[in-house]
């Protein structure tokens, strides 16, 4: 179990106060991950900075978090010996911290919980991704997709309005090109279409189906085989119930007069005879109901031949049309639906290619509404950034936001806007290209085309600073940020971190100490052996800690007393920035 330490007053006092928005990550636990043999991170509001020595683990940690939120399972990860790997984060939320955990066994099997309920990992994902925004050589690459350019230019802009009345639109739009679509028949197939449903309308109604038909004719059928055997036994049951002679009714009634003279002496009597006369009564009930039964069974050949051709009728239906009666009722129904809609395709057809050119116009209109304010945001966007980057050690005006407009084609939809016939989707008629131009008296370019990989790091760090205002996200992850970055730029990055941390938890997982010396929280990861076996540890520096892990950063294990001094005069400046930038409101 690793230690930490708690920061020295002078260093508490340094950490700029900041309301803690809900769902920052307050803790990290991890256990048997990979060199990882059980690890607890405390992170604080503000700019969290993770160093350490090449292959200690760093990027490690942001693994462990990855997992957490719903990311890919990898047994690899597994701890070598152990049987599985745990993640626990620990996220703000009013009363209590939300708790999420992810484990992963060796044998390939991952769980997940949330408050100690099981969820699935896409369940986990859901209510924690959310949460933290990871930022790394994945993300930076996204930034060089256009389409992703557009959607930050919204955000920045605040047009999820208006892009919902183009989505909007559009849908309405293509539904109705689609129904159009399915009405565009042959008059030939249609004919023969509207032919067949009709047929099909008129048998069902002609037969007059009903449910529980079949199966009534077919006990009935059943009962005539053997009806001779039934009026024979029905007659003798009757004869013995209420025939002539000594039967049932006739002993009842004796029993029931001789009962009621009785009863004239002991009233208990009087009370057994009532209770015999609703024994007779219930015997000619009975007596009658087998005389109707007994009439009512068919004997007649020409009765029985016409219950079977029925049968024969109902059977043909539904093996045309449905399983039982009622999907042969329903089918008709359907059918009838489907013949009225045929006979009205024409003014149909009419009806909707009238609205097509309707709706066409009310895409234009919502698109070219939404294209005229992204120009604006644009213009916006691009001075922001540009700002941002010029913080960052890049020239002036380096960053545009170049608007544009696709022609349609032949055979793709279009709409007219500014009398040219544009191609359009559901995010608008525009594209939206990034561009930079970090060499005076050089065009802008596309930041696919010439954007390296250190530019890329601070422009995407530019994009999220100025962004932070509209991202509700709590925590932001930076890993790789400093890729490509040498000392030079390495202090204005950490500067721009920590503006982004004023708005959002930050941790950054970094090499440069230019940019750990802005740290709010600054953690040092390390390998140690301990009984034989590597493990990561972590723990929270005081300031005097900080300064040896920054002349460290700076010169190696070895550097001495110069190193030192470099790695408090690097402190004592971001101190000093930051004391500026205060007084300045």
């Amino acid at each position: 179990m690793t230690g930490t330490r708690a920061a020295p007053d002078e260093e508490v006092a340094r950490t700029p106060p900041r309301e803690e928005g809900p769902g920052r990550l307050l803790e990290l636990s991890v256990a048997d991950l990979a060199l990882i043999d059980r690890l607890r991170l405390e992170l604080g509001p503000g700019l969290n900075v993770i160093t350490g020595e090449t292959g200690a683990g760093k990027s490690l940690l942001i693994d462990a978090l990855g997992l957490v939120l719903g990311g890919r399972a990898d047994t690899g990860l597994v701890r070598h010996g152990a049987e599985s790997a745990r993640v626990e984060a620990l996220f703000d939320r009013t009363p209590e911290p939300l708790i999420a955990v992810r484990e992963v066994a060796a044998t390939g099997r991952s769980t997940a919980r949330l408050d100690d309920e099981a969820v699935t990992a896409s369940r986990l994902a859901e209510t924690v991704a959310p949460l933290v925004e990871i930022h790394g050589q994945h993300e930076q690459q996204r930034l060089l997709d256009e389409r992703r350019q557009r959607d930050l230019l919204d955000a920045f802009g605040e047009l999820h309005d208006a892009r919902a009345d183009v989505e909007g639109a559009v849908a309405v739009w293509r539904a109705n090109r689609t129904a159009l679509a399915g009405l565009a028949l042959d008059p030939r197939e249609l004919d023969r279409r509207l032919e067949i449903v009709e047929h099909e309308t008129a048998e069902i109604a002609a037969a007059r189906v009903r449910v529980g038909e079949a199966a009534d004719l077919r006990a009935r059928l059943a009962a005539a085989e053997h009806g001779e055997a039934i009026a024979r036994g029905a007659a003798a049951a009757r004869e013995s119930l209420a025939g002539e002679g000594r039967s049932a009714r006739d002993s009842l009634a004796e029993s029931i007069r001789e009962l009621r003279g009785v009863g004239r002496h002991d009233p208990r009597f009087e009370a057994l005879a009532n209770r015999l006369a609703g024994a007779a009564a219930e015997v000619d009930d009975v007596a009658a109901e087998i005389r109707a039964l007994a009439e009512d069974a068919d004997h007649d050949p020409a009765a029985l031949a016409s219950m079977e051709e029925r049968l024969s009728v109902i059977y043909a239906l539904e093996r045309r049309y449905g399983d039982d009666e009622e999907a042969v009722i329903e089918h008709g129904i359907r059918a009838a639906a489907e013949a009225e809609r045929l006979r009205g395709v024409d003014e149909e057809r009419a009806a909707r290619s009238a609205d097509d050119a309707r709706l066409l116009a009310d895409v234009a209109r919502v698109a070219a509404a939404l294209s005229a304010a992204r120009a604006a945001a644009a213009a916006r966007l691009a001075g922001s950034i540009g700002e941002a980057l010029a913080a960052l050690g890049f020239p002036e005006r380096v960053f545009d936001v170049a608007l544009g407009r696709r022609t349609a084609t032949q055979d793709e939809a279009a709409v007219e806007v500014d009398g040219d016939a544009v191609a359009f989707d559901a995010s608008g008629i525009d594209e939206v290209v990034f561009r930079i131009a970090p060499n005076p008296g050089e065009p802008a370019r596309s930041l696919a085309r010439i954007a390296s990989g250190g530019e890329l790091s601070r422009i995407a760090l530019a994009v999220k600073e100025v962004l932070a205002a509209v991202d509700e996200t709590p925590t932001l992850v930076f890993d790789e940020v400093d890729s490509g970055i040498g000392g030079r730029g390495a202090d204005a990055v950490g500067r721009s971190l920590w503006a982004l941390a004023r708005r959002h938890q930050v941790l950054c997982v970094t090499h440069l100490p230019q940019i750990a010396a802005h740290a709010d929280a600054h953690f040092q990861i390390a390998k140690r052996e301990r009984d034989g076996r590597t493990v990561t540890e972590v723990r929270r520096l005081d300031r005097e800690g900080r300064i040896v892990e920054l002349a460290q950063m700076l010169a190696g294990a070895h550097g001495g007393a110069a190193a030192l001094a470099g790695a408090r005069d690097l402190l004592e400046r971001a101190d000093a920035w930051r004391d500026e930038l205060r007084a300045a409101g």
